[in-house]
């Protein structure tokens, strides 16, 4: 039985394996904490951040400079729920897109476990510009 918010991961090559291995209970499995994978969404929101990407740094002391995620996991699928700052102005709706993709595509590639849905919460927005109270004429 797993933990609660822990996935086991298939051993690859199970499916292949012959009489010499026995069962696959027999031979262990790997069992990933839910935390893992929202430590895998939250550092690759940072790395988009931090890469001169779309996303911004929290300039409100109310906000924490580092994303947070949560996830639900129900066997090998996972719903992510992904609390990010952006950068602004942006196009939101593609920003958005192009993060739920990226986290898809990563936390897949490094867990095994197929992403279904992640939600994104756009808690704040930075112009990236202090005008001192001056408001700027485009």
């Amino acid at each position: 039985m797993n933990p609660q918010g822990a996935h086991a991961l298939p051993l690859p090559g199970a499916e292949d394996a012959g009489e010499d291995f026995g069962e696959t209970g027999a031979r262990g499995q790997t069992v990933l904490a839910a935390r893992v994978i929202e430590k895998i969404a939250t550092q690759v929101v940072s790395d988009e951040s931090s890469g001169g990407g779309f996303l911004g740094v929290g300039p409100r002391a109310g906000f924490s400079a580092r994303p947070k995620a949560s996830v639900e996991l129900s066997g090998n699928i996972a719903t992510l729920s992904v609390e990010v700052g952006m950068a602004y102005p942006v196009p939101l709706r593609q920003a958005t897109e192009a993060l739920r993709h990226r986290i898809k595509t990563r936390v897949t590639e490094l867990t095994g476990v197929d992403v279904r849905q992640i939600d994104i919460r756009i808690s704040w927005l930075s112009t990236g510009a202090d005008t001192g109270g001056r408001r700027k004429l485009l």
